[in-house]
């Protein structure tokens, strides 16, 4: 119902001039403390401030050939006047220009949770020079390449990179996470998030207005404008309404009038009582007080919807497809196993026979390489707390491993292709062994001395902490199907499939293919696909409700997805369906007490001759309580 008036007087400003208007020219009417004929102009003085914004609006509608809301209640007002009832047209007035104010306030502040952000960011950044002096510019001075530096208590000023020291961040305003991030070196920050107790120089990534606080904004405030179903079939819905009550109310004054040969003002009077009531403004403001609260409760938590017709198809998903990598699970291998091979051959010499020895060796090979399995081995070592050992003149084989000295030894860690064509015979065990491994989903890492096996050290990439408890919850929930998608192979898709309790695998999958089994599911349900917004553009656009997770600071996912969970959290889907179902019920609860309310006082109205004043009141009474009943899903 209410507008955005971006310039002009504000609306609370002319309603509180409505009002000591309205109660001088009652003061004037009914006591003897102000001459009785100064009534009529204090009542001018409230229609043309409580009626400025509903008249200015009415115009521009009807310069388009078009009725709408305000129309009727400019219409009621001025009826009342006609029939010399001011005060109850004053009080129209008031009650009209109130609860338009009202809902400005109450639609800001949904939006206010989402430009606070704009306020934690700083203004202004201590740059630092090429010639290593200091100097504070305006953070649209920051160019890609740029140094800055942000002290303990400071929110960083850009997204960038740490390149110098260690700190913990609090990222809750861009991710969500209620627990602060550990930050060092190499490390991604992102504008608007706490340094809380270090110093940190960091590289600027990203112009100011390609920041990802920039990007929320942007992306919250066009899905504020990007509306829901109900919402447009309601908006559609208000014009045939109001043309209809038009009509109506005509009849109403010219037929017993004219036909029936009734009185003309209590005909009139009914007609603008009628006028009145029948107008749908709660039903109108229904359906965005609550989407947008919800919508802007959602951004404060890192969930964030690209337009409200995504929080009304979130209800409807039963049917959720997981990418695996980074979804599920956490997107990096980490050491499952470690099996030292103990003296079994006499003729095999120098051969450790504890994992502590093994690995300490493996580590040592491992310690300087890039490989992502390198640093798996290195940190687990360091988990176990075991020096790795020293070696010598470390050299990468590609696609197949790493070599060094070790002690006048020839050490080499690495895949089955390393040691097929070098050891001419392997023990069976040993073979078992790996083959087992392999069978159970792992990565497996052969640890070699003088051509002799020594180990072996199973990786896998490991589930997320929260993924079987967020599949427990989905299916509490009432989700029917939960499927898994993956580029990975089968042995590695089963084993963290049979860890989760899920309906269906698909695995060995590329892109393409992931399209065709969304197609498939779609055939039978409501889908909804979840992955990083990379590599899963293509499932994430054909399927019904695209959600991309982890996305911070990644621009396809921000473009791909329907829906974004900025942090690695998998807790927050149930959250958001949790969310999506409150709001459907908070806009229905609306809509049913917004119609009965308009029936009940049009009952009122014929069966006991509702008076103009409680007709204002019910009306805008229902309006300010839907309103308020939205905003609750800002605290849910």
């Amino acid at each position: 119902m209410a507008q955005n008036h971006s310039h002009g007087p504000s609306e609370i400003t002319l309603t509180i001039v409505c009002a000591v208007s309205l109660s001088l020219g009652a003061i004037s009417d009914y006591t003897q403390l102000l001459p009785d004929s100064f009534s009529i102009y204090f009542y001018i003085i409230s229609y043309i401030s409580g009626g400025y914004y509903g008249t200015k609006d009415t115009l521009k509608q009807l310069a388009r050939f078009k009725i709408d809301i305000h129309f009727l209640m400019i219409s009621a007002a001025i009826g009342a006047a006609v029939l010399g009832q001011w005060i109850e047209g004053a009080i129209l007035l008031f009650l009209f220009s109130l609860s338009g104010a009202l809902e400005h306030y109450a639609l800001d502040k949904s939006r206010t949770a989402i430009h606070s952000l704009l306020q934690l960011r700083p203004s202004q950044a201590l740059r630092i020079n090429p010639d290593e002096s200091e100097e504070t510019v305006p953070i649209e001075e920051l160019k890609i390449g740029d140094k800055v530096i942000v002290k303990p208590g400071e929110h960083i000023p850009i997204d960038g990179k740490i390149i110098k020291g260690e700190t913990t961040v609090d990222q809750s305003a861009i991710t969500g996470e209620s627990v602060p991030v550990s930050k060092s070196a190499n490390d991604t920050v992102f504008a608007a998030t706490l340094n809380e107790n270090g110093v940190i120089e960091l590289k600027v990534t990203k112009r100011p207005e390609d920041t990802t606080v920039s990007k929320i904004i942007e992306l919250v405030e066009k899905a504020q404008k990007n509306r829901a179903k109900t919402q447009r079939f309601l908006d559609s819905f208000e014009p045939r309404y109001a043309v209809s009550i038009v009509l109506f109310v005509i009849g109403l004054i010219f037929i017993p009038w004219l036909i029936f040969g009734h009185e003309f003002d209590p005909t009139f009077y009914r007609a603008m009582t009628v006028l009145v009531v029948a107008s749908p403004c709660a039903l109108i403001i229904s359906t965005p007080a609550s989407i947008i609260s919800a919508i802007a409760n959602g951004a404060k938590k890192g969930v964030l919807f690209k337009g409200g017709a995504y929080v009304e198809q979130t209800v409807e998903i039963d049917t959720i497809a997981f990418d695996k990598t980074g979804t599920l699970t956490e997107g990096k291998p980490a050491v499952t196993d470690l099996w030292a091979w103990n003296d079994i051959d006499s003729n095999l010499s120098n051969r450790p026979s504890d994992t502590q020895t093994m690995l300490a060796i493996a580590a040592g090979c491992e310690i300087h390489s890039e490989h992502h399995l390198a640093s798996a081995i290195v940190d687990k070592a360091a988990e176990m707390e075991i020096v790795p050992q020293k070696t010598e003149q470390m050299q990468a084989v590609p696609g197949k491993g790493v070599t060094a000295q070790l002690e006048g030894s020839f050490v080499s860690v690495g895949n089955l292709k390393m040691y097929e064509d070098v050891i001419p015979k392997w023990d069976s065990q040993f073979r078992s062994k790996a083959e087992t491994l392999r069978n159970e989903g792992k990565t497996v890492v052969f640890v070699v001395r003088d051509d002799s096996p020594i180990g072996l050290i199973a990786l896998a990439d490991q589930l997320r902490p929260a993924a079987a408890q967020t599949i427990k919850e989905l299916r509490e929930l009432g989700i029917k199907k939960m499927v898994m998608l993956t580029g990975d192979n089968r042995g590695v898709a089963e084993s963290i499939g049979a860890q989760l309790g899920l309906d269906e695998i698909h695995a060995d999958l590329l892109p393409e293919q992931k399209v065709d089994v969304i197609e498939k599911l779609k055939a039978v349900g409501t889908v909804a696909m979840i992955g990083d917004g990379v590599n899963d553009a293509p499932a994430l656009a054909i399927s019904h409700l695209g959600i991309a997770m982890g996305a911070a600071g990644t621009d396809v996912a921000l473009e791909t997805a329907d829906i974004v969970l900025m942090g690695d959290d998998l807790t927050k889907l149930p959250y958001l369906i949790s969310l999506s179902r409150k709001s459907k019920k908070v806009v229905w609860q609306n809509i049913l007490f917004s119609m009965a309310i308009i029936l009940m006082l049009l009952l009122g109205v014929f069966l006991i001759d509702l008076p103009l004043t409680l007709g204002v009141i019910g009306h805008e009474g229902s309006t300010l309580l839907v309103v308020l009943n939205g905003l609750r899903l800002l605290w849910n």
